[in-house]
């Protein structure tokens, strides 16, 4: 059952009735009897049902009037009810589309019978595909021939003319006319092939377009990317991908299109074809060798970036030496292939697929992606002499995979050794139908050759892309000498117009078979022990998922409403149910963790003390709570956490086991600060740390990565694993110079392990927020996902908590369930896609209901959600540049994080425009002076520079593990940072739509109550957030009453602010923790203008800065 906590009439003061409560007023020694209390709280509890049934007829009135009301939280609260009416389950475009037609088998050489382009490199991958069962899976798609019309995008006419005719022309005839054209042949069936090809290349896009197939692959021959407007070249007749993104842009009115280029050789014609234009980013990376290897092409290298308008669209990622391996493709996909795919954030995404970089090969965010799938740089290629193993193309297809919502379009292009290219492109469309990327060795160090190509492309693209921020850009020389220099090298012959060739008789004469082909024989053994020992397995189930309304029993006895409340897991499992998810997921059975299982993590001390909370009394469950940060008890509480506890295991056994491919553990309360002898932050048994020593123990497994994206740092999870090595803990979180919670400076990104664990904790440590999806896909594409892979885990336990989302009141951060969902769609990826999410914080109902059923809908396998991009914060870049600084020294994939050579002076529009900036910023900073006084008669001070001065016992930071200076509801919030930034509502209002909101916070708020009109100005403009309590002098947590501004703590420490709304009738009163005001009266947050002077001034105080100005104020 669903419990509505705004109308709630619970009360835990009614428990302490008859009970002799002593108070010492401040400054007397008088001590009121216990039935002079009792009566206070007689008269406490007739005003609260006063204040309730006042509550209630309002609310009826303000639905038979629906008025409209001035205050702001009432106009977001309108707005997000407005726009929750059209958040609806994502989109689910079902199907990978499949073309391949033997057809396009009969081009072939006539003359030559071992030339490289065959029709077994189109039958051979189909074969493959049949083996592992994907084709049958597929929807097959019909080949469709090509219209000339179609053609005349990118071609002239006399060019279809010159190939229609070769359909009649003898054997010598075609001789004659294949040696115009370098590396051609023809034969009467190569016009009919080529149209086929370039026909089911349009054809496929157009269907994935359609929304008829999510993604799909082309099997298609004759390739493409190097036919030019009017001439053939490199075994291409029509530019099938060229020519289909003009037709997406010119006739299906696409704005954005991302061709990604992996073949081996250079695509110069689709580089030419799009080399001013905007609309088409096209990435390259091929074998260059500074220009030696063909086609032998100036414009091939990386400082070709495009002209006109299309300047920063052409990037080509040259690669300067052979053996190029997986770990040198992943570092380009990480430090630019995707940050900027992602800011570029097409509709449609084609690959030109050559496999000529794989092993063995002879020869080496986006409206659409479109990939040119050369397969001539995979192991084993004798034209590639590349290093890529098959596995890597489904790890580089998974990546692009986030772009365009899924829209992903595979068109092969080369690929010479037989073997390798049919492997590669059958894990390239297993991937795109969802399977697992097979799990990859820990990547090696990036060689030192293309980490000088990386840093070379970012050097010349930097002006253009916002998210190339993470080297250091001085006058400095780089340590890469290459990079100092611009090219060419001196010793290099480029073909040009002038000097290439006027026949190519060459074509004629026969490959020497044995010669070409002696390194693929070599490696021949190599691609057979690849295949064998790739994992290829999967789960017969997709996502376990586990929930119990039995983990609701855990609950706060008292009359207040705490943000870690039951509501929060079945608010989750509702919206899964309502997105069909559950229905897709298989349900884990219930079972509590024994005492043995948490004692994996926990002393046995601390277990028996949190079991001995079932045998207690309310009043010493009350007492109890005072020993720890921020956790509250009831006699189910011990029962709640070992379930919790336990269903984090069954979600391990069922994947570890092969049930499931992945799980999704919906739990509470949750666990990642509970220490091994301490219970803190609503924390009570570290479940994913109990998770893994567990999988450790009993599946063997080695190496175990944990990632926690809770916006609190996840302090009991890195305590328990800082010496070890085979556990990687990766902690995303908001830090504030150690003022948030837990408050401590454990939470630190020079906090790195020690030990054999030296390395193996990594903290990035948000700074100066707020931070939403750019900051965090940032920090995992520069950090978490490098060294993710470096590490190889064999696990991924995703500690998931939800209090990074918009609208969360204790985290005021920015991350949409879109961002959480690319996220994840990273890391599963990893470890042959054996990742359980656990939950932990999150307080915004929408959001953690939203947040969490999009990571479990990604997990099912559904596309990614559009994410727009914008500019991380200047504040985040530095955090993740600090965080990249002491990694470094640890991991080596962070090897770019380096100083770049750099002539650039200051733009002078930039410095007007940071000019005007400053200007509009102090005249809203008077405006906002200026409103204060006119509403309140008192000016607002701004101390900035010292707003806590000489006051360290108010400093919650430190390395106290216990953590004293924390608020009561700690992972509510932090202490005191000496300068942040808060959300602004113009922040707010821009993410609504995108995340879906029902209510701003874990309960709504009134907007009005009976007790506002005994609300006071506040005195002299100032509320002072460090002050002690007046009764007993604590800091830990206090409150401000509102009618008379004295200090006192919370019901948490000594109950004095309690104590002295029952007995003087002050009602409102401010918490100096996350600065939400309580109304005792009607036993409710509250929120309406009328409180906005105090909140600013407890704001201004406590963190150096004003709040947003109201709307109302406007």
């Amino acid at each position: 059952m669903h419990q509505n906590y705004s109308d709630e009439e619970q009360d835990s003061d009614e428990q302490l009735l008859g009970q002799d409560v002593g108070v010492k007023r401040h400054n007397q020694d008088v001590y009121q009897t216990s039935e002079e209390v009792k009566d206070k709280k007689t008269t406490l509890e007739e005003v609260k049902q006063s204040g309730r049934a006042e509550r209630r007829r309002l609310r009826e009135e303000r639905r038979r009037q629906q008025d409209d009301s001035d205050s702001e939280s009432e106009y977001l609260v309108g707005k997000l009810a407005e726009i929750a009416l059209t958040v609806k389950e994502p989109d689910r475009v079902e199907g990978t589309g499949l073309i391949y037609d033997e057809r396009m088998l009969k081009h072939e050489n006539l003359w030559d019978k071992h030339f490289p382009e065959t029709p077994q490199r189109i039958s051979g991958p189909f074969q493959r595909c049949c083996e592992l069962g994907l084709t049958e899976r597929c929807i097959r798609l019909e080949a469709q021939h090509s219209t000339e019309d179609m053609i005349l995008l990118q071609h002239s006419q006399e060019l279809i003319e010159k190939l229609k005719q070769t359909t009649e022309m003898t054997t010598e005839e075609l001789k004659a006319e294949a040696v115009k054209y370098d590396s051609i042949y023809f034969n009467n069936s190569t016009f009919e092939c080529s149209l086929l090809s370039l026909g089911s290349t349009v054809e496929l896009m157009e269907q994935i377009l359609k929304k008829k197939v999510r993604n799909g692959l082309a099997l298609i021959r004759p390739p493409g990317h190097h036919a030019m407007m009017g001439e053939f070249c490199g075994f291409c007749y029509f530019n099938n991908v060229a020519i289909a993104a003009k037709h997406a842009l010119e006739n299906l009115k696409l704005k954005k299109i991302l061709i990604v280029d992996w073949d081996v050789h250079h695509g110069q014609a689709t580089q030419q074809m799009f080399y001013n234009d905007p609309r088409v980013l096209y990435f390259s990376i091929h074998r260059y060798e500074f220009g030696k290897f063909w086609p032998n092409l100036r414009e091939s290298d990386y400082d070709y970036i495009g002209e006109g308008k299309g300047l920063g669209y052409n990037i080509n990622v040259p690669l300067n030496q052979i053996g190029m391996a997986d770990h040198d493709y992943l570092a380009i996909f990480h430090q630019i292939l995707m940050p900027i795919a992602s800011e570029f954030d097409p509709e449609l995404v084609l690959i030109s697929a050559g496999y000529d970089c794989a092993l063995g090969c002879p020869e080496f965010n986006p409206d659409f992606v479109v990939v040119s799938a050369g397969y001539d740089s995979a192991i084993g290629d004798p034209k590639g002499q590349m290093g890529v193993t098959p596995a890597a193309f489904a790890h580089l297809t998974h990546k692009v995979m986030s772009l365009a919502q899924g829209r992903v379009a595979v068109i092969l292009e080369g690929g010479y050794c037989l073997k390798s290219l049919s492997e590669s492109a059958a894990l390239t469309l297993r991937t795109l139908l969802g399977d697992p990327c097979p799990r990859l060795p820990p990547s090696q160090e990036p060689c030192d050759s293309i980490t000088e190509s990386i840093l070379n492309v970012i050097k010349v693209l930097r002006p253009y892309w916002k998210c190339l921020q993470y080297q250091g850009f001085t006058s400095d020389p780089c340590p890469y000498e290459e990079v100092n220099h611009l090219p060419p090298k001196p010793d290099v012959k480029f073909i040009t117009e002038e000097n290439k060739p006027k026949a190519y008789p060459e074509c004629l004469e026969p490959y020497a078979g044995d010669e070409y082909y002696e390194e693929e024989k070599r490696l021949l053994p190599v691609i057979d022990r690849l295949r064998a020992s790739t994992d290829l397995s999967k789960a017969k189930n997709r996502t376990c998922i586990a929930y119990d309304e039995g983990m609701r029993a855990h609950h706060a006895t008292g009359s207040y409403y705490h943000p870690e409340a039951p509501d929060r897991i079945t608010r989750i499992f509702d919206k899964h149910t309502e997105w069909g998810l559950t229905e897709r997921c298989t349900r884990v059975e219930t079972r509590m963790a024994t005492e043995a299982e948490l004692t994996l993590i926990h002393s046995s001390a601390h277990v028996e003390e949190i079991k001995s909370t079932e045998d207690k009394n309310p009043f010493e469950l009350k007492n109890m709570e005072g020993k720890f940060s921020s956790i509250y008890l009831c006699k189910d509480s011990y029962f709640s956490a070992r379930m919790a506890a336990g269903f984090v295991l069954d979600v391990v056994d069922n994947v570890l086991t092969g049930q499931s491919q992945n799980g999704v553990a919906i739990v509470r309360p949750p666990g990642h600060h509970a220490e091994c002898t301490q219970a803190m932050g609503f924390c009570f048994f570290n479940n994913v740390a109990i998770a893994a020593k567990y999988a450790q123990n009993k599946y063997n497994v080695k190496k175990i990565l944990i990632v926690d994206w809770d916006i609190h740092h996840g302090n009991g999870t890195q305590q328990q694993f800082y010496e070890d090595s085979s556990v990687l803990f990766i902690s995303l979180h908001r830090y504030d110079q150690s003022f948030f919670y837990p408050c401590t400076t454990q939470g630190s990104h020079t906090n790195v392990g020690e030990g054999e664990g030296v390395g193996f904790n990594v903290n990035i440590a948000w700074n100066n927020g707020p931070m939403g999806d750019s900051e965090y896909i940032a920090a995992f594409q520069q950090v978490v996902m490098p060294i993710a892979y470096e590490f190889g885990p064999e696990l991924v336990l995703v500690s998931a908590g939800f209090d990074a989302a918009m609208g969360d009141p204790l985290g005021c951060y920015l991350v949409t369930p879109a961002g959480y969902g690319h996220m994840t769609h990273m890391l599963s990826s990893l470890a042959n896609g054996k990742l359980v999410m656990v939950l932990e914080g999150g307080y915004h109902l929408a959001a953690i209901s939203n947040s969490m059923a999009m990571c479990t809908s990604i997990l099912l396998g559904d596309g990614c959600p559009h994410l727009p991009y914008t500019q991380p914060k200047d504040s985040a870049i530095k955090c993740i540049r600090d965080a990249l600084d002491v990694q470094k020294e640890h991991w080596k994939s962070l090897k770019f994080r380096v100083n770049i050579k750099t002539e650039e002076k200051e733009n002078p529009e930039d410095l007007e425009k940071e000019e005007r900036e400053k200007i509009k910023n102090d005249k809203d900073m008077r405006k906002i002076d200026e409103l204060a006084e006119q509403f309140t008669n008192v000016s607002v001070i701004q101390d900035i520079q010292h707003p806590r001065e000489n006051k360290a016992d108010d400093h919650c930071g430190g390395e106290n593990p216990g953590i004293t200076g924390a608020d009561s509801l700690g992972a509510e919030g932090g202490g005191d940072p000496p300068e942040t930034s808060p959300v602004s509502a113009n922040e707010v209002l821009q993410q609504l739509e995108a995340q879906g909101h029902t209510q701003m916070f874990a309960v709504t708020p009134l907007t009005w109550c009976p007790h506002l009109e005994t609300v006071t100005p506040v005195p002299r403009g100032q509320i002072d957030t460090g002050a002690p309590c007046e009764d007993c002098g604590d800091v830990s947590e206090n409150w401000v009453c509102l009618v008379c501004y004295k200090i006192y703590c919370s019901r948490f420490v000594n109950e004095h602010m309690l104590m002295h709304g029952v007995m003087e009738q002050h009602l409102m009163c401010l918490s100096f923790s996350d600065l939400s005001i309580w109304c005792y009266g009607c036993d409710h947050y509250i929120d309406n203008i009328v409180l906005f002077e105090a909140k600013n001034a407890a704001h201004r105080h406590k963190f150096g800065s004003s709040l947003p100005r109201p709307l109302s104020l406007s």
